[in-house]
C-alpha cells in the first residue's frame, strides 16, 4: 500500500513529519509522500523518520494553483522534490509572503465580527508556518465554536464570514518551476475542478498540454465511478496515475492514512511506474525500503 498525498504540522495538518511515518509504518504503508502545502519544512524529519521506520519517504510539496474560469480549486503535487531546490524556494517565499498578509487579515476581519481572537496567539499555537487550521484551533480553544469543523463552516471556509482568498501561482509558474527542479508533477484531487466531467477533461488536458505528468486517479473523495473514470482520463491524456488520501490528522477526521474513507488501497505498482519514468528521464528516485 501508498499514500502519495499527505499533510502534517509543517502545514495544515495536525501530527508532526516523524508522526506521520511512524503512523505510516503502523499502518503497513510502504512508499509515502509528504506533500505539505507550499512548503518543504517537513521534509527533513519524515526523510530521516523514514529510515528509522522503514518506509520510503518520498519527499514532495503541493502547490496552489490559479484556477481557469468556472473550474474549483487546482492543486499540484510535486513528487521526488531535490535538496535546497532553490526556484520553488523562490515561489514558496512569494506564496508565504501573500499568506501571511491573508491570516493577518483573517484575524482582523474576526476581531471586526466580535471574536477576541489575536495573531500572537495563533502564531504562539502554530510554532512554525501559520495556516487556517491553527487559526480554528485557537477559535475552539476560546469557545467561540465547538471544533475546527465549525470554525471552517461558519468562518474560515471558502463561503465564511472571515474568508480571504489566497495569493496563488498561475498554472505555468507551477508547472514550470516543478520540471526545473526535476519534480514529477501531478494534479491533486482533479474531482474538485467541477461536478462536470467534460470540464474536468478540458481543464487537465489544457494542463497536460503545459507539462503535467500525472494525475490523482486515486483519492479518498472518489467514488469507484470517478476513479474509472479518471484512470482512463490518465490513459487517453498519457498521464502517470497517482494517489493518496489527503490526509490531515484530525483535521479530517473521517480521512485515515493510507486508506481514506476505507476507499483506498493504493498499490505500489503506481510509485513503480513513476521510478520507470524518471529513470527513463534521467531523473533520481528513492530507493525501495521493502520488496
Amino acid at each position: 500500500m501508498i499514500d502519495l498525498h499527505t499533510h502534517s504540522t509543517a502545514s495544515d495538518g495536525t501530527v508532526s513529519p516523524r508522526e506521520l511515518v511512524r503512523r505510516a509504518a503502523q499502518a503497513g504503508i510502504e512508499a509515502l509522500a509528504l506533500t505539505d502545502h507550499d512548503t518543504i519544512q517537513g521534509l527533513p524529519e519524515a526523510m530521516e523518520a523514514g529510515k528509522e521506520f522503514g518506509v520510503e519517504v518520498i519527499p514532495g510539496c503541493e502547490l496552489s494553483v490559479e484556477s481557469p474560469e468556472g473550474a474549483g480549486w487546482i492543486h499540484i503535487v510535486g513528487l521526488w522534490v531535490p535538496e535546497n531546490p532553490e526556484p520553488l524556494l523562490k515561489a514558496f517565499e512569494w506564496v508565504q509572503e501573500g499568506r501571511r498578509v491573508r491570516n493577518h487579515e483573517i484575524v482582523a476581519k474576526l476581531r471586526r465580527l466580535g471574536v477576541n481572537i489575536t495573531y500572537e496567539g495563533v502564531a504562539a499555537r502554530a510554532g512554525g508556518t501559520v495556516g487556517r487550521p491553527h487559526i480554528a484551533q485557537e477559535m475552539v480553544s476560546l469557545g467561540v465554536v465547538d471544533n475546527v469543523q465549525q470554525a471552517f463552516g461558519r468562518y474560515l471556509g471558502d463561503n465564511g464570514r472571515a474568508y480571504v482568498p489566497k495569493r496563488k501561482l498561475n498554472q505555468e509558474q507551477a508547472l514550470g518551476v516543478l520540471a526545473e527542479i526535476g519534480a514529477t508533477s501531478v494534479l491533486a484531487h482533479p474531482y474538485i475542478i467541477g461536478p462536470s466531467f467534460p470540464l474536468v477533461e478540458s481543464v487537465v488536458g489544457n494542463l497536460r498540454d503545459l507539462g503535467l505528468e500525472g494525475m490523482e486517479v486515486y483519492y479518498s473523495e472518489h467514488d469507484e465511478v470517478t476513479t474509472r473514470r479518471f484512470g482512463e482520463l490518465a490513459d487517453r491524456l498519457g498521464l502517470l496515475k497517482s494517489g493518496g488520501s489527503d490526509y490531515h490528522g484530525s483535521v479530517k477526521p473521517h480521512i485515515e492514512l493510507g486508506v481514506g474513507k476505507g476507499n483506498l488501497n493504493i498499490s505500489y505498482d503506481l510509485v513503480q511506474a513513476m521510478k520507470e519514468y524518471r529513470m527513463a528521464k534521467g531523473q533520481w528516485i528513492t530507493e525501495r525500503v521493502h520488496g
